[in-house]
């Protein structure tokens, strides 16, 4: 894809996007009925024999006749069974479920599972789907690890794995005012993914001794990005933003935007540009020249390159980029297993304060149904990415 053909996509911002390529931003669907009940909430969750086999739930987001949804599928199953050949002391029962992306099949292959003898499960995918699945398993005592980055659908028996915009708001942030980026204005969608991005920006800011700078809000339409860019080209200006925080969280997004703030003379070279997704994917994304020098989040490069080396020898084809969430939570539950935890699938065993080491970086889960994960600072120069400051290794001392 040339950076034309990324702005003349971005011309067909107004039409609803295909399921396919708004996976990110489908993991954020409203829920009717959260099932989350806070930090307060009872302990939940099925205790284990860890001697005998654990039988998990993998519910994937297969039969929903989308291409890309069942390569996700694939990704998450092959994921999660080569983390369980991974736990040596733990032997992990793993049952793979096809969810689709329909709330009622998942509840129904939930239901399935749990009638079988499941005693936790993992997925599924999107947050409507795992807000049900929660609902529909709590009077049962089993958790649920989704792989939905939705914080707000997230406690009592229902956890996210996926990384929450929270996480990468508040690494970003961090970084930015250590380094003297205190001033951050803010440029979000005005679509439900986009004020949930609004939101996080605005917590780390808080929290990390930032200022906001001002907000600027924008329908999802080239038109509406049209209308705001004079607005930030001229905070930009200013003298007072140290950095523009952008959401960008569906992929036309982010090339217009930044292609039509590059032409306004807004640029990394003049105010720090941050943004709130990945800059770095798709690979010709890295050649937008609005896009040079920007901050953003990213795993644990090693790590990450590691398992997808590991999974084409084995499966002969590169996982999906959510795939190894898969491994992530067979491996936290095959850690705990083996250390001999009866408690192991319940709220006290799952978030234990070290976290588990991950493909994508260390994590944690915490007793409000979030996460918290370990994050890379990136940023694309000459094309390439370069990782600025590293992923921790563990939470000791990182502000968490």
């Amino acid at each position: 894809m040339t950076v034309s053909e990324t702005i003349r996509g971005a011309s067909k911002l107004r039409r609803p996007l295909a399921r396919l390529g708004a996976v990110v931003s489908a993991m954020f669907l409203a829920a009717c009925e959260p099932t989350g009940m806070g930090a307060s909430g009872p302990q939940t969750g099925q205790m284990i024999d860890p001697k005998q086999p654990v039988p998990v739930a993998l519910l994937v987001p297969s039969g929903s006749g989308s291409a890309d949804l069942d390569w996700l599928a694939r990704s998450l199953t092959n994921s999660a069974k080569m983390a369980a050949g991974d736990a040596q002391g733990a032997t992990i029962d793993l049952r793979i479920y096809p969810a689709g992306s329909d709330p009622a099949q998942a509840v129904a292959q939930a239901n399935k599972a749990v009638d079988e003898g499941a005693k936790i499960i993992l997925g599924p995918l999107f947050a409507d789907s795992a807000n049900a699945v929660g609902n529909a398993v709590k009077p049962r005592g089993v958790n649920v690890l989704s792989f939905s980055n939705n914080p707000d659908i997230a406690g009592g028996n229902l956890f996210i794995l996926g990384s929450s915009f929270d996480n990468v708001a508040n690494r970003l942030v961090r970084y930015g005012v250590k380094n003297g980026k205190k001033r951050i204005l803010m440029v979000a969608e005005e679509d439900a993914a986009g004020q949930v991005g609004a939101r996080a920006i605005q917590k780390a800011i808080s929290q990390n001794g930032g200022t906001l700078a001002g907000a600027v809000n924008h329908q999802v339409s080239t038109s509406g990005i049209d209308a705001v860019i004079p607005n930030i080209a001229s905070a930009a200006n200013s003298g007072n933003v140290d950095a523009i925080f952008v959401t960008a969280n569906q992929g036309a997004v982010l090339p217009y935007l930044l292609d039509k703030l590059n032409a306004a003379g807004v640029n990394s070279s003049t105010t720090q540009m941050m943004g709130l997704t990945r800059w770095d994917q798709p690979a010709a994304r890295m050649q937008i020249p609005g896009v040079q020098g920007g901050w953003f989040a990213v795993p644990d490069t090693t790590k990450k390159a590691q398992f997808d080396q590991r999974y084409r020898a084995a499966y002969g084809e590169a996982p999906h980029e959510l795939g190894s969430l898969g491994y992530d939570g067979v491996a936290a539950i095959s850690a705990l297993v083996r250390a001999g935890k009866a408690n192991a699938l319940t709220t006290a065993g799952l978030t234990q304060s070290s976290g588990f080491a991950g493909i994508n970086g260390t994590f944690r889960l915490r007793r409000d149904g979030t996460n918290d994960r370990a994050l890379a600072v990136g940023t694309i120069r000459n094309g390439q990415l370069v990782v600025l400051d590293p992923a921790p290794k563990s939470f000791s001392g990182f502000g968490f």
